[in-house]
């Protein structure tokens, strides 16, 4: 392979207000992927509660840029080719999620 492009990217475990734990990649100054707070009462909180239940090896990353919400998502899961199938059934099947609303919480500078 070739490299193209390269970052020195710092991993980071960081406390929320409420004493939740998350991981930080920060990619450079002012942008950095937050991952997704489980224990949030919002649509994507309760839906990466639900996945986490069953896939812990399952992360969600929130794209923060310039201390806005990118809208963009990094996702991934490390699964045994077997587990996948399992996987996607498993997150299609649950619509109680539709209920909560797409919150984000102001971040702080």
């Amino acid at each position: 392979m070739e490299v193209i492009k390269d970052w020195d990217l710092k991993l980071e475990i960081v406390k929320t207000k409420r004493g939740v734990l998350l991981y930080k990649i920060n990619i450079d100054d002012n942008h950095f992927f937050l991952e997704q707070n489980p224990l949030k009462d919002s649509k994507y909180g309760y839906a990466y509660r639900k996945i986490k239940e069953n896939y812990p090896e399952f992360y969600m990353f929130w794209e923060i840029k310039n201390n806005k919400y990118t809208g963009r998502l990094l996702t991934g899961v490390i699964l045994d080719k077997s587990s996948i199938d399992k996987f996607i059934t498993d997150i299609l099947k649950d619509d109680i999620y539709k209920k909560f609303t797409d919150e984000k919480d102001e971040i702080e500078k």
